[in-house]
């Protein structure tokens, strides 16, 4: 789960990071009322994005007329990013902070490293700019150190990434002190990414948190139902958002197959076999295997309401998934919906015969599949319109 920039920076300031004050605004004459208080500020687009600056997002206001004029653009309008893609999203709110006297910027994050079972902080001297460009202009400029999540973190950890980045020696106890409370954030709430970008040096000598990015793991809201009530979903993907609903595992992507399969191995295997046909899959859609009916109705109705999808393919191996559910669940979507789209189905496994039966007495124009390769060819071959 992603959360804006000001709600990131209130978590920080309540670690004990330091954040420039700031203030929300929904409309620009709240925008120009906290700018009366703050003087000099900053006017930032709030959407779940990175490289605002970039599409028109952030902008300087030196008296609050400004600040207001300013606001009156950005709230209503689309900001396109790279994050964003052509369609970009549409801004609800603007923050309003101070302006700071910038001496240095840096770039500073902790986030999970997967393969290696620990956290990790990435660091580099050049803040400010997307760090994927400066990895791959100049490799040699980002800092790494591993953090047990085991051990936790140590003032060396935060010493030898001080040295690698080239901390001044006077700012270098508060830096070490910065990122071990990201780290002990990281780790009270769950999360999955803080980013500071840029972390800055002002000119009065002190450091300070410009830029906040927090996302958290998913699978430990539960854990955290305060943070629930962070979640915006106007940023978020109408269809995602309703498959978290119904606990399913469900991820958009770029394709026209729409896939709904048991099983999160057996979900990859579908796309990849659609891939190896010459397909392109529209979603990872796993249901998981304690499924319900109006589990497999709510996930058919995310997949039959997105325009992107014009071919669905269902692909079960029913161990305690039972196909019989399985086909009732799609039978009870169509009916709801109609099947507007070609449909291909394999059913394996608990109760298939059964299952096949309410499919074949249905009345639905459903195309069946012996296997997985046989499935994910016709699946191809109707997104092409041959479908027989």
């Amino acid at each position: 789960m992603k959360i804006h920039e000001y709600q990131a920076k209130e978590l920080m300031g309540a670690y004990g990071i330091p954040v420039p004050s700031g203030t929300l605004a929904l409309t620009a004459d709240e925008a120009y009322e906290a700018a009366k208080n703050i003087g000099p500020c900053v006017i930032k687009a709030q959407i779940h994005s990175g490289g605002r600056g970039k599409g028109g997002g952030v902008k300087f206001a030196k008296t609050p007329e400004e600040a207001r004029e300013i606001a009156e653009k950005m709230i209503g309008m689309t900001l396109v990013t790279k994050q964003t893609g052509a369609e970009g999203k549409v801004v609800h709110k603007v923050l309003v902070t101070e302006a700071n006297d910038i001496k240095k910027e840096y770039y500073l994050s902790v986030t999970v490293d997967n393969a290696n079972a620990c956290l990790v902080i990435i660091g580099s001297g050049e803040g400010g700019t997307e760090i994927e460009e400066v990895s791959e202009k100049h490799p040699e400029l980002i800092v790494t150190e591993k953090v047990s999540v085991y051990q936790g973190y140590h003032a060396y950890n935060g010493y030898e990434v001080a040295r690698k980045m080239g901390i001044p020696a006077a700012l270098t106890k508060d830096f070490v002190k910065i990122l071990g409370n990201m780290v002990r954030m990281m780790m009270d709430k769950d999360c999955s990414l803080i980013e500071i970008n840029p972390l800055v040096e002002t000119a009065d000598g002190k450091l300070l948190a410009l830029d906040a990015k927090v996302n958290f793991d998913d699978s430990g809201l539960v854990r955290h139902p305060e943070l629930e009530e962070l979640r915006d979903i106007d940023e978020e993907d109408p269809k995602e958002y309703k498959a978290s609903l119904y606990d399913l595992n469900y991820i958009s992507l770029f394709g026209n197959i729409g896939c709904l399969v048991n099983g999160a191995g057996l979900a990859m295997a579908t796309m990849d076999t659609i891939n190896k046909f010459g397909g392109s899959p529209a979603n990872f859609l796993d249901l998981g295997g304690s499924t319900t009916e109006d589990k497999v109705a709510a996930a058919l109705e995310i997949l039959m309401t997105d325009p992107h999808v014009e071919v669905i393919m269902i692909n079960i191996f029913g161990g305690i998934v039972k196909c019989d559910l399985i086909a009732s669940g799609i039978v009870s979507a169509c009916g709801k919906l109609g099947l507007k789209v070609p449909m291909i189905v394999r059913l394996e496994g608990t109760n298939v015969d059964a299952g096949k039966k309410i499919l074949a007495e249905s009345g639905l124009n459903i195309i069946p599949a012996k296997d997985l390769a046989d499935a994910a060819h016709k699946a191809v071959e109707a997104a092409k319109g041959g479908a027989k």
